[in-house]
């Protein structure tokens, strides 16, 4: 079963930043959920030289259609120069989990 649902990753060098981008992401219905893993120790090469940082991973769910305006949302947003935005698709799921997904960023009526 293929679905039109993305999963988005993407790294950020702190908590408030990660509880920040999620927040807004979110809350913008760009995002229908967004998980925050903490612990997490990257190694890449930076400007040259191989780097070492704490980050938080985010997990970020949402459909096809908002995939690019929520990536220019990240870049935004974020503070690094290049920011990780990789988006994978979800070839299958729960289909009440991810009509959710759907319907929480495809809604356009007001918030209470």
């Amino acid at each position: 079963m293929s679905t039109h649902c993305r999963l988005i990753l993407c790294t950020c060098p702190d908590g408030d930043t990660a509880r920040r981008l999620a927040e807004s992401l979110v809350g913008e219905r760009l995002a229908a959920c967004v998980n925050l893993l903490p612990g997490l120790t990257s190694v890449y090469r930076w400007e040259g030289r191989i780097q070492h940082d704490s980050e938080v991973l985010l997990l970020i769910k949402t459909v096809e259609a908002r995939v690019e305006p929520l990536a220019e949302r990240l870049r935004q947003l974020h503070p690094y120069e290049v920011p990780e935005i990789i988006a994978l698709p979800i070839v299958s799921g729960a289909s009440d989990y991810l009509n959710w997904v759907s319907e929480c960023v495809n809604t356009v009526e007001q918030d209470s």
